[in-house]
């Protein structure tokens, strides 16, 4: 991973603004991420918790974070403390001393002293800010903290009495995007966008899915960036499925191949998806797919700027895919009757988009109370309609499967195995919108004058 991109005065801003928002005579805490075992004694690489990582910058696992607003020590941070030969093993350690100096704790103890100081820390405290129910291990050791706490209460020592979703407070915070995040997110689709970039050029007939995401990981890994979710690397029928991540089959000459991969920059994640053909030339009716994707994405993308809400690029996606499958003669009917009776899902069963930040599938909420929440500056969005004809063609009709009534139609098999999705991220901007992913191809032309490049 690259050096931290994010700066220390920026977190200590985030954890001023989260404890301007917290009650008088509060406390929050915040574990990090526990370490998760593969098999045996391998574990996965460790990946930190993205609410403890956005307050602290810190890396490691086995801390706590822990704020009291209006006191000597706002920012305590519990860890690990320094061992010689657990680091000749397992590698450096920051300490409570590098806590401090490095990653701007107020203060910060050896994790081994959690049980030893945390309750008397929530003792006379009114609030618990915590996201309960994420960790239940760690759920039952703050619940006995507090039972300690009650225990004191004939030597006049007050317990907490009120429990307040931390995550809530957090997560509306992580939705708008400061510059630096904004700075850090494009060098993410920068890599991402030429890891996609190299694999239309190297695609040939005959070659695994497996060598095309080896050359998406090279370049990820080149640039000192981590992958923000398995890749899904897809020719054929196999770009018909959604989360396709077997990534083992012969890409097959005169089919497509679906790209959906995304690279992750000091914890903050791109997320690109390009279908292309794999022998370099479309055919007529990928073309007339691929081109009616890629005008209900850019519909889709005209309705992400302030003022429009969250389920408005999804409408516009759905009418011009509609109003294009009717047109090829893929759907039949009068299309505001096929849009409410959702005769598009045969062929296009996600949405268009989700938010994208430090979680591929970012936080934050879409509605506000029964309203979808309204795009604002800083908000990062995908943009990312589809359409998926697998081998049979067959689609159901749904105004008739919601009657119990098994209805299919079946499609010529010249649109079978054809699986086309397109997504690019999105940033809201003051006066509309930056699309973060531009530099990767996608229009017909473009791609097949890349690929023409490594042929």
């Amino acid at each position: 991973m690259l050096a931290r991109a994010i700066s220390a005065a920026t977190f200590a801003q985030r954890r001023r603004a989260l404890m301007d928002q917290m009650g008088p005579n509060s406390i929050a805490l915040l574990p990090a991420a526990p370490p998760a075992n593969r098999n045996s004694d391998v574990e996965y690489p460790y990946r930190q918790n993205s609410d403890f990582y956005y307050l602290t910058g810190f890396p490691e696992p086995g801390a706590l974070a822990v704020l009291t607003p209006n006191s000597e020590q706002e920012y305590l941070l519990f860890c690990r403390e320094r061992d010689p030969q657990m680091e000749t093993w397992h590698g450096r350690r920051a300490g409570p001393q590098g806590a401090v100096k490095r990653y701007g704790a107020d203060n910060a103890y050896p994790i081994a002293k959690l049980d030893q100081l945390l309750p008397r820390l929530l003792e006379n405290r009114e609030q618990v800010y915590y996201a309960i129910g994420h960790r239940p291990d760690f759920d039952r050791q703050v619940m006995e903290w507090i039972k300690q706490v009650r225990s004191r209460v004939r030597l006049g020592v007050q317990a907490p009495t009120t429990f307040i979703a931390l995550d809530r407070l957090l997560h509306d915070m992580r939705l708008h995007k400061d510059p630096e995040e904004v700075a850090v997110m494009r060098e993410s689709a920068r890599i991402a966008v030429e890891a996609h970039c190299r694999a239309m050029r190297v695609c040939r007939p005959g070659m695994m899915e497996y060598e095309i995401e080896a050359d998406i990981l090279h370049t990820f890994l080149r640039y000192g960036a981590g992958w923000s979710y398995p890749a899904i690397v897809a020719g054929g029928d196999n770009s018909c499925i959604l989360h396709y991540t077997e990534n083992n089959a012969v890409l097959g000459d005169g089919e497509v191949l679906l790209i959906d991969a995304g690279a992750e920059v000091d914890g903050y994640a791109s997320d690109i998806t390009r279908t292309f053909p794999i022998n370099g030339r479309f055919s007529a009716e990928q073309r007339a797919i691929y081109e009616l994707v890629l005008a209900a994405q850019q519909a889709a993308i005209a309705k992400v700027r302030p003022g429009c809400h969250f389920n408005e690029p999804h409408d516009a996606a759905v009418r011009t895919l509609t109003e294009g499958l009717v047109t090829l003669g893929l759907l039949h009917g009068e299309v505001d009757a096929l849009i409410t009776d959702e005769q598009y899902k045969a062929l296009y069963m996600h949405r268009t988009g989700h938010w994208l930040g430090m979680d591929v599938h970012d936080v934050g909420d879409y509605k506000s109370g029964s309203d979808w929440r309204t795009f604002e500056p800083g908000m990062v969005t995908t943009v990312e309609p589809g359409l998926y004809i697998p081998a049979g063609g067959k689609i159901m009709d749904a105004q008739w499967a919601r009657l119990g009534v098994h209805l299919e139609t079946e499609l010529d098999e010249r649109w079978w195995r054809i699986g086309v999705r397109i997504e690019d991220d999105v940033l809201v901007t003051a006066d509309g919108h930056e699309v973060l992913t531009e530099a990767a191809p996608k229009t017909v032309d473009d791609i097949e004058a890349l690929m023409r490049e490594g042929r």
